[in-house]
């Protein structure tokens, strides 16, 4: 399918099950190596990271592919209001010439207000509307020319799709989608709109805790500060019938339990075989401790014989 090459290619290996996490952003370079590395040995298939104001996409990716050996590092995503289409083009092709096989582009972060918005405080020019600026956007990355050695297999690209019509971008101009936030009943739409071929990369935020009540305070305050923060996110659960009395004044706990899974290892086994069950390739487990800074690496061990072949 097209994928901003002209020549069929070998799609990556990510296994069944990911991990998907921001917690690295705060440690420095040679912690990040040694979790990646564990990762890897657990036998997950692919780590996924977002992009805010950390360290860049590019230069997180790099950190983790030379950590690692064999398992698929995915930008979860890259975003297109930090960064000019010829410096992606170009920063996909290095990455994907130095470690054939195993970057994965994500793309998202689009600005869909007027004039500027503010991440942290700190201005982000707007970019327009959210379809046409990400068609746009594929655009003029695939008009980039190469002066340079090209990789073999070109690296795959993913979008950041919630809705119908990004859905269907997705599917029409990359190897498929990577919707964030969602519950199962979203991978049902999002197989059906991306038809039976495209590629669909579902990410699930999951608490590790056998104490439900505390388990549901630290997910309650996770989809709160979505629903609060994220308009995207908020009108994409308002789209699966979630309203007013499930979102004003702090999640319910009908939206909660959409969103996150928690409680014990067979909990989130079965939230992940919900997802497989309903279309998805691949699901990226995002582990949500009481501490968002710290890495959660005992929840990664525990969690990898009840998931992982």
């Amino acid at each position: 399918m097209p994928d901003g090459t002209t020549t069929p290619h070998p799609a990556p290996d990510l296994g069944r099950v990911g991990i998907w996490t921001f917690a690295h952003e705060g440690q420095p370079a040679g912690r990040v190596r040694e979790s990646a590395a564990e990762i890897e040995e657990l036998g997950y298939g692919a780590i996924w990271y977002g992009e805010a104001f950390g360290r860049d996409t590019v230069g997180q990716a790099w950190l983790l592919l030379s950590a690692t050996r064999r398992l698929v590092v995915a930008s979860g995503i890259a975003n297109i209001a930090f960064r000019d289409p010829i410096a992606t083009a170009t920063a996909t092709r290095t990455l994907g010439e130095a470690f054939p096989g195993r970057y994965l582009l994500g793309l998202g972060g689009h600005r869909v207000d007027e004039g500027m918005s503010e991440v942290d405080g700190y201005p982000v020019r707007s970019l327009g509307r959210a379809v046409s600026t990400m068609r746009a956007y594929l655009d003029s990355m695939d008009a980039v020319p190469a002066h340079g050695p090209l990789p073999d297999p070109a690296p795959r690209r993913v979008l950041a799709a919630l809705g119908p019509k990004m859905l269907a971008l997705a599917a029409e101009r990359t190897w498929g989608a990577h919707p964030y936030f969602v519950p199962a009943e979203h991978t049902v739409r999002a197989r059906a709109t991306l038809g039976p071929d495209a590629f669909l990369g579902v990410e699930q935020a999951v608490v590790l805790d056998t104490d439900l009540d505390r388990a549901r305070e630290v997910a309650t305050a996770h989809v709160a500060m979505y629903v609060a923060a994220a308009p995207h996110q908020q009108a994409n659960v308002r789209r699966l019938g979630f309203g007013d009395a499930d979102i004003i004044g702090g999640p319910s706990r009908r939206l909660v339990d959409a969103i996150v899974a928690y409680g014990d290892e067979e909990a989130i086994r079965r939230r992940v075989q919900e997802h497989l069950d309903a279309g998805a390739d691949h699901v990226c487990l995002q582990v949500l401790t009481a501490d968002p800074a710290a890495l959660p690496d005992r929840e990664w061990r525990e969690l990898a014989p009840a998931l992982l072949p």
